[in-house]
């Protein structure tokens, strides 16, 4: 059960520009694909349930960070570890017009997964994501306050306030930051 609590509600990670004008809208989109090209590469760290009946669980994770052709967005893969358990990983998101950003974490809500309804970049380093399955409420948010550290804190609705329940706090573990190297 502890497993399956941590699984459903891990990671994943966006402002649509709505009415802006067409500079705004450039300036809004080269941030978004910014804050996601910084999300390149390889993350390792530690993780805890941090409220609910699994608090003081502790687990650890790995992901490669990459971003599609053509759109802007990320995909998260790898997979985190609950002693000697481990579990496959991956959360995708996409920009999807008026509601920023849409995706799934694992197979969505329709699996064992959650559904990623809206996101907005809010700056060059921090993403917020709101998550959804059935009666589960929750946001995600990502932040990197430099080039080699991703903070993640899952949050769900509990009445009309957000709690925290899930805090990561991961580090890059590739050869520098991604925005660093010159694509070919």
């Amino acid at each position: 059960m502890k497993r399956a609590f941590l699984f459903t509600l891990l990671p994943v990670m966006a402002i649509a520009t709505a009415g802006a004008s067409k500079a705004e809208t450039l300036r809004g989109a080269d941030r978004d694909k910014k804050f996601f090209e910084s999300v390149e590469g390889e993350w390792v760290g530690p993780g805890e349930i941090v409220a609910g009946k699994y608090k003081g669980t502790k687990f650890s994770c790995s992901f490669t960070g990459s971003t599609p052709s053509g759109t802007v967005g990320m995909t998260l893969d790898g997979d985190c570890r609950v002693g000697v358990f481990s579990q496959k990983m991956s959360a995708t998101v996409q920009h999807s017009g008026s509601k920023g950003y849409k995706g799934s974490f694992l197979d969505g809500a329709a699996g064992k997964g959650l559904d990623i309804i809206s996101g907005n970049v809010v700056d060059s380093r921090k993403v917020v994501f709101a998550l959804n399955r059935n009666q589960l409420k929750g946001v995600m948010q990502a932040r990197i306050p430099d080039d080699n550290t991703m903070n993640v804190t899952v949050s769900v609705r509990v009445d009309e306030e957000l709690v925290p329940v899930i805090g990561m706090s991961l580090k890059r573990v590739d050869n520098g930051a991604v925005g660093s190297i010159a694509r070919k």
